[in-house]
C-alpha cells in the first residue's frame, strides 16, 4: 500500500507568531511577509514528517492544520 504524504497549512488567523514550529522544524516552516508562520514545502518530505508532526503538536493555538 502506498504511503499518503502529509500535507499541512498554517491558519493565519490562529497563528500568534510564537515561532515554536520554526524552531522545531525550520525545513518545513518559516516566516511569511506578515511575520506569521507558513509551510514552505508541500507535501512534506518523508524524512521531515516526524519533526513537522512535533511542530504541529507543539503549536499553542493549534494553528497548524492538516491539509485535505
Amino acid at each position: 500500500m502506498e504511503k499518503i504524504a502529509i500535507r499541512m497549512h498554517v491558519d493565519q488567523d490562529l497563528c500568534i507568531s510564537c515561532g515554536a514550529c520554526i524552531g522545531i522544524c525550520p525545513d518545513v516552516f518559516d516566516w511569511n511577509d506578515d511575520e506569521k508562520a507558513q509551510v514552505t514545502v508541500d507535501p512534506i518530505p518523508e524524512d521531515l514528517e516526524d519533526d513537522a508532526l512535533e511542530a504541529q503538536e507543539s503549536c499553542p493555538t493549534e494553528a497548524i492544520i492538516d491539509k485535505e
